[in-house]
């Protein structure tokens, strides 16, 4: 089969088209005809090895797992013998090892039937970033009524956390760049703040929880903006502090937060089944509708995950595997 392989860590030019071995699958294990992936920070991050204290986990010198990729739709190939959710031609989508790629092997748990009211596209960009969202306004325990604020309200998790928040009953206000404000106010939010203009953390309001994606205020200033029993997320990755990340920033959240009323509700994503679902019955409410930046086809892989790791991208990028010849893979 066809995937994107790396056998160094560095930019985009260690991404490689190759002709691999299907993957195998195990007795619980379902293997996915990839239709579509999605891109997300962390594959970016991956990819260049970032942060260096992270590199005992992904492979000291070069990536353990060399084909990128969690977010994943496509229809069922194979299942394993004690597979009994899925079968053969079924539509399905979730998180696995190794999304760009012709086809990819995952746990019959990781998976969840397709929302039919979903293009293959905006079912792959789910996942991951929308568990981390879901997962995030958890941790505050976001309810009706509560004034959310998300920072980044345009990107991948941030359009996630906008209508998860409005679904669950809050007053959700976004923060967003000039150019997304007609985006975020059609995701629902009540309120948009353009950073451009206005800092959120100056405005003199208050918020009951703040996401914050972006990273761009220090902590003593997001204090300002929350109340007296308030709960800050931070979900930057600061990938640009090369050694630690967002992990002195964490740190020092710990240690400012202490002994406040105020909640620092830092949290790693615990991938789920149980919350694959809830997402899955939220879209098919129509209460939440995957945004897509961009669609690259599979030879463009590389400039896919080069358009996330600058930064801007709104909503999700996603990544369609049927657009990849032989001839292009060759070529590559």
């Amino acid at each position: 089969m066809r995937a994107f392989v790396q056998d160094r860590y560095g930019a985009v030019d260690v991404l490689h088209a190759r002709e691999v071995a299907k993957p195998t699958i195990g007795e619980t294990d379902v293997l996915i005809h990839v239709h579509a992936a999605s891109v997300n920070p962390a594959d970016w991050a991956i990819m260049s090895g970032l942060p260096y204290i992270a590199r005992p986990v992904y492979g000291a010198r070069k990536p353990k797992d060399p084909i990128r990729g969690t977010d994943v739709a496509g229809t069922v190939e194979a299942v394993g013998s004690g597979v009994t959710r899925f079968k053969p031609g079924d539509e399905v989508f979730g998180w696995c090892k190794g999304s760009f790629a012709e086809y990819a092997s995952a746990a019959e748990d990781a998976l969840a039937a397709k929302p039919p009211n979903l293009s293959f596209e905006q079912a792959a960009a789910v996942p991951m970033a929308g568990m981390v969202a879901l997962q995030a306004l958890r941790k505050g325990n976001v309810a009706a009524g509560h004034k959310v604020l998300i920072n980044g309200a345009s990107g991948g998790i941030g359009t996630f956390a906008v209508q998860i928040a409005k679904a669950l009953g809050a007053h959700v206000t976004g923060v967003c760049s000039t150019r997304n404000v007609r985006l975020v106010r059609s995701l629902g939010a009540d309120e948009v703040i353009d950073y451009t203009k206005t800092d959120f953390t100056r405005a003199g309001q208050q918020y009951d929880f703040i996401l914050d994606n972006v990273s761009n205020h220090s902590l003593s200033r997001l204090r300002r903006a929350l109340s007296a029993t308030g709960t800050l997320v931070p979900n930057g990755g600061r990938f640009d502090k090369r050694w630690m990340a967002s992990g002195g920033r964490l740190l020092q959240g710990k240690l400012l937060f202490r002994f406040s009323s105020q909640k620092f509700g830092n949290f790693l994503l615990a991938p789920n089944q149980a919350d694959l679902a809830a997402l899955k019955a939220l879209i098919e409410a129509g209460q939440l509708t995957p945004v897509i930046d961009r669609a690259y086809p599979m030879i463009e892989t590389a400039q896919a995950i080069g358009h996330v790791g600058e930064g801007h991208a709104r909503g999700k990028t996603a990544i369609t595997m049927p657009a990849l010849a032989a001839d292009t893979v060759a070529a590559a």
